[in-house]
């Protein structure tokens, strides 16, 4: 016999989300305060609801939440006085605010402050938020529980009264039916259809919202089916009609016949006792079209096995024989010129998923010389290393264990470098690979370790000098720093074979705009790049010359091309 198809894609709520607790809300971009809400979160985890006194309630779905965690003191004077009227002093918000972060996509991101009695409350709420949300399973559930979920979200938004108004579910229906319809079909149910009315929750039951879905929304190709498999000739179907619809129909001709065995008369009376609503109709056997549809919009009816969403990937092959879900320019938040960098984008593609992200940095131009992070030579704004690296640091791990590498493109002097280099030390820890594993060598021919062996790790790609150019330049910065010559010693650590020292070429900048003021514009950005690669077509040249040539006519080559080279500059 056929085994009913089991699909547990609930994550088990926590009670204390269940029953609720009080916070103060706030948001930052709005300066919205809202003291004395009362949150909660539904037993399915389909929803973070919230109602104040004297206030309609409002929801989160929480498949948009994107991140929990802990807030920031606010800046806003008005909603720092806000919450000092209510004996929240700023000293004593350390620690208490969780912060919900949530969007349809990566950019779009709205925040949503809760700030808690104690530090217990928010830790408490922060660890229970963060186990039910990234249910992905709830995404692909049922047309049935889809429509219980319509329903919740209907009994959260209430009134002032604590009442559904029934302009709410009007809107529920908007897309392509009048609201005549829905007032008629509320109205054959028993309930108010009055356009300013009001209905209580507790008679708003999801057999009422079932029965409602159903006369404004019929599913006549499930009647269509079902007139068809009993040839139009009675309003209900037997059981060998139904056994013989889910033989030939429903069950998949490819499965295994023995871990998938054929329905059989004793799992269709199963079915009808579970989904067939009329109770004489059970006693006979029988399944009315009602019965049938809600049968086919069971979990039962899924068209993949939704218990294997979890795609499992056996991870023990080289690193280098995996697709790496990979970011761009991770930093900016739309275009790549005269665009916004956000340290949120490193929090938000690193939650989605995302394994290998971009740093382009560059030396910052303050007092404190810190390293930045921006898209160089386009106009864009800056944010700090620092502050990515922490971000990286909260959230790398949160939807996976596999190692994150964080991809380098680093136009930093070495000063700046070797700060870099202390951030990620220092923030990251044991997180970051050092030194290559013991079981896998860096050396020719020698494979890369598999991402089983690199759980929990972030790995930096990153373009490195020669061995011993590289110890040279550390040991002379090291000593320098020591001596407290930290004003930017680039010139002295460069290395003595480079041409951009012998030729006067100068440093590269990741805001030229900041030198040259307003009087640079793309025209100029444009011609300054056409004599760079100019000059290294001249350098190129040079370099031929000076090996094909003997000795006496190189000299002679090298001062001519010298002086086209100064002519460039």
């Amino acid at each position: 016999m056929a085994k009913p198809y089991e699909f547990n894609w609930q994550k088990p709520v926590p009670s204390f989300l269940q029953d609720g607790a009080i916070f103060d809300r706030y948001e930052e971009e709005s300066s919205v305060f809202e003291p004395g809400c009362f949150f909660k979160v539904d037993e399915f985890g389909f929803f973070l609801s919230w109602k104040s006194e004297g206030k309609e309630g409002q929801v989160l779905e929480c498949s948009l939440i994107n991140s929990i965690r802990f807030g920031a003191v606010p800046k806003d004077p008005k909603i720092l006085a806000a919450l000092e009227a209510v004996s929240k002093a700023e000293n004593e918000l350390e620690g208490r605010i969780v912060c919900v972060c949530s969007g349809t996509d990566l950019v779009n991101i709205n925040f949503t402050y809760m700030v808690a009695e104690s530090t217990e409350d928010a830790k408490q709420w922060i660890d229970g938020l963060r186990s039910i949300t990234g249910n992905f399973r709830a995404n692909n559930v049922c047309p049935t529980t889809c429509l219980k979920k319509h329903w919740m979200k209907l009994a959260f938004l209430t009134n002032t009264n604590g009442k559904i108004p029934v302009r709410s579910i009007t809107r529920t229906f908007a897309s392509g039916k009048t609201e005549k319809v829905i007032f008629q079909a509320l109205k054959e149910l028993g309930l108010p259809s009055g356009k300013n009315d009001e209905i209580e929750p507790s008679a708003f039951t999801f057999e009422k919202f079932y029965e409602l879905t159903q006369k404004i929304c019929p599913r006549t190709d499930i009647e269509e089916l079902f007139r068809k498999i009993n040839g139009d000739k009675t309003d209900y179907l037997t059981v060998d009609q139904l056994v013989s619809f889910l033989n030939e129909h429903q069950r998949d001709p490819r499965l295994n016949e023995i871990l998938f065995p054929f329905f059989d008369p004793k799992r269709a009376m199963q079915i009808i006792e579970i989904y067939e609503p009329d109770e004489d109709l059970k006693k006979k056997g029988a399944m009315s079209s009602d019965g049938f549809c809600r049968y086919l919009m069971s979990d039962e009816n899924a068209p993949v096995f939704l218990d294997r969403l979890e795609l499992y990937q056996e991870m023990e092959h080289p690193l280098a024989h995996y697709f790496i879900s990979s970011s761009h320019n991770t930093y900016l938040t739309g275009r790549q010129f005269g665009g916004k960098s956000s340290v949120e984008m490193y929090r938000q593609v690193l939650l989605a998923g995302c394994r290998c992200i971009e740093l382009d940095c560059w030396d910052g131009k303050g007092e404190d010389q810190e390293p930045i992070i921006t898209h160089g030579k386009a106009m864009c704004t800056d944010i700090l290393f620092k502050d990515v690296i922490q971000a990286i640091k909260e959230t790398a791990f949160v939807t996976s264990e596999y190692p994150v590498i964080l991809s380098f493109e680093n136009h930093c002097s070495k000063y700046q470098q070797y700060k870099m280099s202390k951030y990620c030390e220092d923030i990251f820890g044991d997180l970051l690979l050092k030194q290559p594993l013991e079981t896998h060598p860096l050396e020719p021919g020698r494979s890369l370790p598999a991402p089983n062996d690199l759980r929990k790790k972030i790995l930096i790609k990153n373009k490195r000098l020669k061995p011993e150019v590289e110890k040279k330049q550390l040991e002379t910065l090291k000593s320098m720093m020591e001596a407290g010559e930290t004003a930017a010693p680039v010139s002295i650590l460069e290395d003595d074979n480079e041409e951009e020292i012998e030729c006067g070429e100068q440093e590269e900048e990741a805001h030229p705009e900041y030198k040259f003021g307003s009087e640079l514009s793309a025209d100029d950005l444009s011609q300054k790049e056409s004599v760079a690669n100019h000059i290294k077509k001249v350098r190129q040249r040079f370099t031929h010359i000076f090996n094909e040539k003997g000795r006496d006519s190189q000299e002679n080559k090298a001062h001519n091309t010298h002086c086209r080279f100064k002519k460039c500059v």
